[in-house]
């Protein structure tokens, strides 16, 4: 069997974790829903390319060649009335969000993307796919719009698990020229002065839901393997998608339909860690009550970028199951902040020790090529025994925030292997300890890489020029430290590296002398 069979997948569809099976071995499709582009994307945009990002890596490491398709929504009524509002064609206007939109997956070093797909170069593909489904008997033109007829499918609803008369039909026009309420539009006839493309209907644009079918099943087959996206698509969108492609293919369109939890303001659902206000996986109606949306107001992404590595808040973001709800909030963002300065320090402990960089480390591509590593001693039986949680983590529906939890664990544990071993005195260094450290740090590389972090240096700071009046202030505080330890003042001397601490100053105390680092960014 494929080597891949091991992971396992949550299928929002069974409502269970299945074994993975895709529908051609060795071969990945995955569709993503991208964003509408009518105002800058926020960090609830970024969710779900950077998990799915972390998916396809883990995909591709277990051996699977993966394509990944994100689309994007470039005709829509949000569009329509934003590119009103700015006095733009919306044509115009969504060639300024995709930018935005690119500029932040790039930041986040998302590159895996195979296909961004875009609505209104499809429209051809719509029409025909909406003509056939008419042929078909699934759906009907009326008076320039075209519905999808609902009551000729009879197990719609079964993503949703929703009975008809709880799914509160679609509001809006065209109420009066359905069939049914519950009937949703393929094709909605333009109004004066709205953008629109020529169809047999009449001049008009497609609905929503079509838009995904069609993009789907032209770049990835009739039937493929993962439909991602959030929570909140589940009803209608997804349902409607299902219930389109299936009427028109006769065959199942997805296998494993995989949902993110949405990206919750902190304050909005309580306390951060008040257990009675934490949003369950499954409460759909309290995580969208709580999501962090355009139309509340989020700030734009490139905002937080300003402040926040792009690291930081691919860690931030995969600390968390994905398919439970996040916690936003920037208190939470800052420890984030904190504990990665854990992996940046000791990639400079050990590049002090070896001379070379962590990030110029050969990274094992697969998974087989890192289960290579030999080493029998304690140390290395360690380090494997990590490598192994972590990948165990990951098949398991791909829990990052397990995974994440066995990268600290293995990064403690190469610091403790230079501890013992007084590495960082270059008396006490031995080729073989320092061959084993490479070893071990080759391994957080591997797996660092299968989520998408350490690939490179992270942004310099902005440090205090050398010789300048704040390096000068933290030289004095370091050598009055230094005389305090030696007239054996240690409550001074503690003093002083908790208050600088605090200030984010971060003193090292070493063979050759104590250095000061800074760490956060203040002011």
């Amino acid at each position: 069997t494929h080597e891949g069979s091991m992971i396992r997948v949550y299928n929002t569809l069974t409502r269970k974790k299945e074994v993975f099976e895709p529908v051609q071995p060795g071969k990945v499709g995955i569709y993503l829903c991208g964003p509408t582009v009518y105002k800058p994307s926020h960090i609830g945009h970024m969710v779900g390319p950077i998990i799915f990002d972390a998916i396809k890596r883990y995909l591709t490491y277990n051996g699977y060649k993966v394509t990944w398709v994100v689309n994007i929504t470039d005709v829509d009524d949000k569009l329509i009335a934003e590119s009103e509002r700015r006095g733009i064609p919306m044509s115009e206007l969504a060639e300024e969000m995709i930018a935005d939109y690119m500029a932040n997956l790039q930041a986040l070093g998302i590159d895996g993307i195979d296909h961004f797909p875009r609505a209104t170069e499809n429209i051809d593909a719509i029409i025909t796919f909406t003509e056939d489904l008419i042929r078909k008997g699934y759906a009907y033109p009326a008076g320039g719009d075209v519905y999808f007829d609902v009551s000729k499918v009879p197990d719609y609803g079964k993503l949703s698990r929703r009975k008809l008369e709880s799914m509160l039909p679609e509001g809006g026009e065209g109420v009066e020229r359905k069939r049914s309420p519950y009937d949703f539009a393929l094709w909605k006839g333009a109004k004066p002065n709205e953008p629109f493309w020529n169809s047999p209907w009449g001049p008009g644009r497609p609905g929503w839901h079509i838009e995904c079918s069609v993009m789907s099943s032209r770049l990835l087959g009739e039937t493929f393997d993962i439909h991602g996206g959030g929570l909140d698509l589940i009803f209608p969108h997804h349902e409607n998608e299902i219930a389109q492609s299936e009427a028109r293919h006769g065959k199942p369109m997805v296998r494993y339909w995989m949902h993110n939890g949405l990206m919750q303001a902190a304050d909005e659902i309580g306390k951060v860690g008040g257990r009675n206000t934490r949003v369950a996986e499954d409460d759909l109606d309290a995580q969208q009550a709580g999501k962090i949306s355009k139309s509340k107001g989020a700030s734009p992404f490139r905002d937080l970028l300003k402040e926040y590595r792009p690291e930081t808040i691919r860690l931030f973001i995969l600390s968390t199951l994905y398919r439970r709800p996040i916690e936003f909030s920037e208190r939470r963002l800052q420890d984030t902040e904190t504990a990665i300065e854990t992996f940046y320090r000791f990639f400079e402990r050990f590049e002090r020790i070896t001379g070379q960089s962590f990030y110029s480390l050969p990274v094992p591509k697969s998974r087989k090529e890192g289960d290579l590593l030999d080493g029998n001693d304690a140390f290395m039986q360690d380090v494997a025994g990590h490598r192994a949680r972590f990948l165990e983590f990951m098949d398991d529906d791909f829990n990052t925030g397990g995974a994440i939890g066995e990268l600290f664990e293995l990064v403690r544990r190469l610091n403790r292997f230079v501890d013992e071993h007084r590495l960082e005195d270059p008396q006490h260094r031995t080729p073989e300890k320092t061959a084993a450290l490479v070893r071990g740090a080759t391994v957080l590389r591997e797996l660092g890489h299968v989520l998408g972090l350490f690939r490179q240096p992270p942004p310099k700071r902005q440090l205090p020029e050398e010789g300048g009046m704040v390096a000068k202030l933290l030289d004095l505080l370091v050598s009055i430290r230094s005389e305090a330890r030696k007239a054996k003042n240690f409550q001074m001397a503690d003093r002083i590296r908790s208050g600088l601490a605090e200030l984010g100053v971060v003193l090292e105390d070493r063979p050759d002398g104590t250095q000061w680092r800074i760490t956060d960014q203040t002011g």
